[in-house]
């Protein structure tokens, strides 16, 4: 197909149309791009807040049953198959080549960022709900619930920064766009939640999904499933971390635990 001149030209063209122009064009380009990117990211974290908060009984899917938990799942899916295979090195240049002209490397992180919220967006604002409601916290209980909600987000915030919110939020690429200068991923996170586990986004992430005030057999089958991501998707994480890192890396894991704080207890004979 691609051997066909005509579609080759058409592909020049535009090619050719978003190459950004020096000077003014690139700034104008960073700004676009990370500016689509924030947006999209505060609309897929709403989107799951609210989405999760009602137990995923109210979205704007409105695929037909029983075709409708094949799609639901296949929403589920797409989202660590494509977060995971795009941190690969394959994915990576993947991500490099996404944007035509000199800036798609620089750019690399954000598009990985826009993806993602992309992804985000699609599986909550496009479930279908099953119309089940299991069970729905009332009066006090309600509140608590609530609270523990809020305060999993927060940890998830609190991780986020703790990790590099420049990388989590998709900014690094576009500012090192503007500020014309290469990309600096910060060093290994250890400071902070990363003191008390080496996982804590995904602990967080995983958090948000068991304190909801709803539930429905949709908040199960997302718990379940993203529960199981969370733990076994940090071990490709943590594979990346030691090749980057090597020796601080190890001795690192051998001091922190994975996902779950330790315990330490007073010895009654101490002084």
């Amino acid at each position: 197909m691609w051997s066909d001149p005509r579609i080759a030209g058409l592909w020049q063209l535009v090619s050719a149309a978003l190459r950004p122009p020096p000077g003014r064009g690139r700034i104008a380009l960073a700004l676009a791009f990370g500016m689509a990117t924030h947006l999209a990211f505060a609309a897929g974290v709403l989107a799951m807040i609210s989405a999760m908060f009602f137990g995923m009984s109210e979205s704007f899917g409105r695929v037909p049953q029983p075709l409708a938990w094949v799609a639901n799942i296949a929403l589920i899916v797409q989202f660590p198959l494509a977060h995971s295979a795009l941190l690969t090195g394959r994915g990576a240049r993947f991500l490099a080549r996404i944007i035509p002209g000199p800036y798609g490397a620089t750019l690399a992180t954000t598009t990985y960022a826009l993806i993602a919220s992309l992804q985000l967006l699609a599986l909550f604002a496009l479930w279908t709900p099953s119309g089940i409601i299991w069970w729905r916290a009332e009066g006090a209980l309600f509140w608590a619930i609530c609270a523990a909600y809020g305060a999993a987000w927060g940890l998830l915030v609190k991780a986020s920064f703790d990790a590099g919110a420049e990388v989590q939020s998709g900014a690094l690429g576009w500012m090192s766009l503007m500020a014309r200068i290469r990309p600096r991923f910060p060093d290994m996170p250890v400071r902070g939640l990363f003191r008390v586990i080496r996982q804590p986004i995904y602990v967080a992430f995983a958090l948000t999904l068991w304190t909801v005030p709803v539930w429905t057999p949709d908040q199960l089958l997302l718990a379940l499933s993203f529960t199981a991501y969370c733990l076994l998707a940090p071990r490709l994480k943590e594979r990346r971390f030691k090749e980057r890192y090597g020796e601080r890396f190890t001795c690192y894991r051998a001091a922190v635990p994975y996902v779950l704080p330790k315990v330490t207890r007073r010895n009654p004979d101490a002084q």
